[in-house]
């Protein structure tokens, strides 16, 4: 009885990994056409379904390069960052160290003197899915001064003024898209951990995972790709400063999948955290957001995703915890159409 239960398990396995490879062959086709018709961007896509992974890639490290993208290419994955943060946050209420529910007022730096208005307004949950109502950085100023590092003259007091001098929150309780807010939410994490951002998402997620390619302050790598802006022009890797938490983490296919693969298994610290950030904690006619986390539901499929833009890069994580999937897509030239058609497309005929 045993020997024939142990039989039916591998061919269920076996079953189960042919599927598996059978979608991936698939989206490798998606994927190899799309840079068929875009040859100067290079792409890296991961995927696991049911614990198993795929890997598929096209293009070089550069365009003077003779070294092919894989999966261990290092992309900027932007703003994919505030999943790492947010998964984050969700760590430190399991480990009550924070509710998200709790104001912001006690958890900034000593710098920042809210305005009376602005006291016990703000939660930590607000903050995390963009419906603070704080002001933001203006990132058209700041690519003018600095083309290559915009966000490179943002310090702390840069920010303490933006949220010292504001007296009103305009658009309280509505999404507004908010760089500062995973700002603030890095600098949360420092203050209940008492350590830096860096040595927080390394000691909790880069370090336990073995992201051994996920990199924080030092990305000079052998096997980096080169970012290019819409136009075709070399676009400078952002450095590590302030807004880390928002959006200056790097990393490959293979590292974002092994993290994909911990979000998957509830049992996992990560997977827990993560199911903590797929709660909804804003609706409106257009969009269901998360913490960090675009929520996208249809008749079949609830699906979590997010987008990442750097000023030469664009990346896409997305995954379905049902269904037991989940994809990365690195883009090594900012085209953000490019990266959501080829999710889209992915989705829509084969994933759906």
């Amino acid at each position: 009885m045993k020997t024939t239960l142990k039989f039916l398990a591998a061919l269920l396995l076996i079953s189960n990994i042919s599927f598996g490879q059978t979608l991936f062959n698939k989206i490798d086709s998606i994927v190899k056409d799309n840079y068929k018709k875009n040859p100067e961007v290079g792409i890296s896509v991961g995927f696991i379904n049911d614990n198993q992974e795929y890997y598929t890639a096209y293009g070089k490290l550069n365009k003077e390069s003779s070294i092919n993208i894989d999966k261990n290419s290092l992309f900027e994955i932007a703003s994919i960052t505030k999943i790492l943060t947010s998964n984050l946050i969700a760590q430190a209420v399991i480990e009550n160290k924070l509710k998200l529910n709790d104001y912001i007022d006690d958890y900034l730096p000593k710098e920042y003197v809210l305005h009376k208005n602005l006291k016990n307004k703000i939660r930590i949950s607000d903050l995390a899915s963009h419906q603070s109502g704080l002001p933001d950085l203006d990132f058209g100023k700041l690519i003018e001064l600095n083309p290559q590092q915009p966000v490179s003259s943002v310090t702390e007091k840069t920010l303490t003024a933006i949220i010292n001098n504001c007296s009103e929150l305009i658009d309280y309780g509505k999404y507004r898209y908010s760089t500062i807010g995973y700002t603030l939410l890095g600098q949360i994490l420092e203050k209940v951990y008492g350590k830096s951002y860096d040595e927080i998402i390394g000691g909790k997620i880069i370090r336990p995972l073995k992201m051994r390619n996920t990199l924080t302050k030092n990305f000079n790598v052998k096997n980096r790709t080169t970012g290019y802006n819409p136009n075709g022009g070399i676009q400078e890797f952002f450095t590590w400063n302030i807004t880390a938490s928002a959006g200056l983490v790097k990393s490959d296919a293979s590292d974002m999948v092994t993290f994909l693969k911990a979000v998957l298994n509830k049992e996992t610290t990560i997977g827990k955290a993560a199911m903590i950030t797929e709660k909804i904690f804003y609706k409106d006619e257009k969009r269901e957001m998360g913490l960090g986390t675009n929520i996208i539901t249809d008749d079949k499929n609830t699906l979590y995703s997010k987008s990442g833009d750097s000023m030469g890069q664009s990346s896409i994580i997305c995954y379905n915890r049902t269904k037991n999937w989940g994809i990365i897509i690195l883009l090594n030239q900012r085209n953000s159409k490019m990266r959501q058609n080829l999710l889209n497309e992915i989705y829509e005929t084969v994933l759906k």
